[in-house]
């Protein structure tokens, strides 16, 4: 590392009264950047001509990847049909099993020795499976099923916790042909009965329950809820046995995982199926209140999971144990759990509890034991350690981390860095730690978009940086123009990708209407973005959580980051409340470090100067309030609705599907005092 990248520091660019024009300004400027170390350059698994065989053609590049990366049982005619836009085909024509691809071929490549899944249970138990171990297990799930009448079509609703028979219960579904529709297990019952509605679900697997900071945590009632009223399509509920809770039985419905998973036969062919033939449903929230059923096909999401799971991580399947973080009913529990580390013959770990049980060192302790060289996790967690302090990750020998990613949303340079010198410095030298790969992705893009590549990319604090090797993304502004460097404004995919959702379940004019509709020929989800000098994408968060302060369109992100940057500060979440003199006023709720001490009101202007220094006057908010915790979903969202009916003075609205439900009963006591 240079010594400029060591002293270089964040600047503010000036802020104007009347802003520049952008969708979104550009405000806060990063100049670190750290190229790879030369050795890691060369041993890389990707360097720098995938770049340019995809420029060349895309189509093609895909096609490539698609016959290297996996075993075809039919070979297809075409790369791409974008025929009927905004509805694409990939490999058409092709005929492909996932099971078979992620464990049968592998065990028959003569790697069924080699540590598929280890898993760590929260209270500490723990089981690991080999590939033979687990396609055996996949092979009976699947004849398990079909032995309760599921065929290939049939829609199955999983509710598992975050242990081995979810993947297997994935893997059996898409190993026969049924389409898996995950129901993150932190959902109520309602949530789970309108997602088994819209799917049409004939089976249900779940578990008893799970284990969640060191008590059980019950799963089956809530299935019982959901099915109490008639109506509904399920036919049978399978019942893994994982803490030994009571539970309610419905004869003639509900069977143990035990009495016919594992009683049923160990031997069952794959067959081939088309490349588009649908592979899962995924729910995620929608502004009409019902949720949107994103639809994925076989043939292009495995190809573009198991490509950017290679190439972003620099995958070495022989030496490398792989750590995603994230829960499978999100995802990227789907995409990087169940899906693109299998298919790619890797040795995961999976765990089934938070990070402070029983302690605060869990995850490290996790990391030394099966001595994880690659960890892929969200921000909120990287800032939850921040605030717990360096002094915990430094009981643990970490010396096997050798890549970081992040993953969920735009992370923190601050937060960045800590990560870097914190963790990753463990795995190299003070002065050569882990690399980031920070990504961008989403429920709909099926794989990652945006990231560095380990071995080619000089990295940036914060930045996601360049599109993927075969992905055309681009920064627009109202009109659909590209946006100059150095400018904000909307994120965009101009070309079809192969992992792209197909659609919304049963709702083709809603995925239209809702992803294609904004732009002309172009795809928008609704987050926004910024491209520095460089042209490297900085990702903005959502545009509804833009902020209209005297006419500048000014970013929660970028204020929460300038925030983070202070050495006292843990974490930030910043809304805009409607105020009669600006439109709206920034309201910035902070948690401060575990060595930090609050001073009072001499603590609230030191951070309001620090960001108007770091940013510029514009961007000060207004309040700061510092408080113990902040309002997350399971999956480490934060709710800032619900911080925005705090600062606009409005009774909170519904918090059930937060990790902690007192945290707003917190928030307030601590605002009282």
């Amino acid at each position: 590392m240079s010594q400029d990248a060591k002293e270089s520091t964040a600047t503010a660019a000036p802020a104007t009264d009347d802003g520049n024009g952008d969708a979104l300004e550009n405000l806060l400027h990063e100049n670190r950047k750290f190229a790879p170390s030369a050795e890691f350059a060369a041993n890389a698994i990707v360097d720098a001509g995938d770049y340019a065989d995809a420029a060349q053609d895309r189509p093609a590049f895909w096609a490539n990847q698609a016959r290297t990366l996996l075993s075809w049982s039919k070979d297809f005619d075409q790369a791409l049909d974008w025929s009927n836009p905004p509805f694409a085909k990939w490999f058409t024509g092709g005929e492909v099993n996932a099971a078979y691809n992620a464990l049968d071929r592998h065990v028959e490549n003569g790697l069924g020795d080699r540590v598929a899944i280890h898993f760590e249970g929260e209270p500490g138990d723990s089981r690991s499976y080999t590939y033979a171990e687990l396609t055996e297990e996949v092979k009976k799930a699947a004849n398990a099923f079909e032995a309760l009448g599921v065929t290939k079509g049939d829609r199955v609703a999983v509710y598992l916790p975050m242990i081995p028979e979810a993947v297997i219960t994935l893997l059996a579904c898409a190993r026969i042909g049924a389409v898996h529709s995950v129901v993150f297990g932190g959902f109520s019952a309602d949530a789970l009965r309108s997602r088994i509605d819209d799917a049409e679900a004939k089976l249900v697997v779940t578990a008893d329950g799970t284990y969640r900071r060191g008590k059980p945590s019950p799963l089956k009632p809530a299935v019982d809820e959901a099915l109490a009223k008639e109506g509904h399509t399920v036919e049978n509920v399978v019942v893994v046995k994982r803490n030994g809770e009571p539970v309610n039985w419905v004869e003639g419905r509900d069977k143990w995982w035990a009495d016919t998973v594992d009683t049923a036969p160990a031997e069952h062919t794959a067959v081939g199926h088309d490349s588009e033939h649908p592979l899962f449903i995924l729910y995620t929230s929608g502004t009409t209140g019902k949720p949107k059923g994103i639809l994925h096909t076989t043939g292009g999401y495995l190809t573009q999971t198991a490509y950017t799971h290679k190439a972003v991580f620099d995958l070495h399947p022989e030496t490398d144990v792989f750590w995603c973080t994230a829960d499978v009913g999100w995802i990227t529990g789907h995409s990087y759990v169940a899906y693109a580390p299998l298919v790619n013959g890797a040795t995961q770990v999976m765990y089934e509890g938070t990070p402070d049980s029983p302690h605060q060192g869990r995850w490290w302790e996790i990391v030394e034991k099966y001595k994880v060289s690659i960890l892929y996790t969200a921000p909120t967690a990287i800032r939850t350690f921040m605030k717990w302090g360096k002094d915990i990750p430094a009981k643990y020998d970490l010396s096997s981390i050798r890549v970081l990613g992040s993953v969920g949303e735009p992370i923190n340079p601050e937060a960045w860095m800590w990560y870097r010198d914190v963790i990753g410095a463990n795995g190299g030298t003070k002065d050569n730690p882990a690399p980031i790969v920070d990504t961008w992705w989403q429920t709909e893009t099926g794989a990652q978009m945006i990231a560095p590549l380990p071995g080619v990319t000089a990295t940036k604090p914060g930045s996601a940086q360049v599109p993927l090797p075969g992905i055309a993304v681009d920064v627009v502004d109202e009109l659909g123009e590209s946006v100059p460097d150095g400018h904000g404004g909307y994120l965009v995919v101009r070309e079809p990708w192969p992992s792209m959702l197909r659609g919304i379940w049963g709702d083709p004019e809603r995925f239209k209407d809702t992803y294609w509709s904004r732009f002309e020929a172009m795809y928008f989800a609704g987050d926004g973005a910024k491209k520095d000098e460089d042209g490297d994408i900085w990702l903005l968060g959502r545009v509804d959580d833009v902020m209209n302060v005297s006419g500048h369109r000014l970013s929660t992100t970028e204020i929460e980051s300038a925030l983070v940057s202070h050495p006292s500060v843990a974490e930030a979440a910043v809304v805009g409340a409607a105020d009669e003199t600006t439109g709206q006023a920034v309201v910035a709720f902070v948690i401060l470090r575990g060595d930090a001490v609050n001073n009072g009101e001499a603590t609230v202007q030191e951070l309001r100067n620090h960001v108007g220094k770091e940013i510029g006057p514009i961007a000060k908010p207004k309040h700061v309030l510092v408080v113990p915790e902040l309002p997350k979903t399971r999956s480490g969202k934060i709710m800032r609705r619900l911080l925005k009916d705090v600062a606009e003075g409005r009774e909170v609205g519904d918090a059930t599907t937060l990790s902690d439900p007192t945290i707003m009963q917190q928030i307030a006591e601590s605002l009282r005092k």
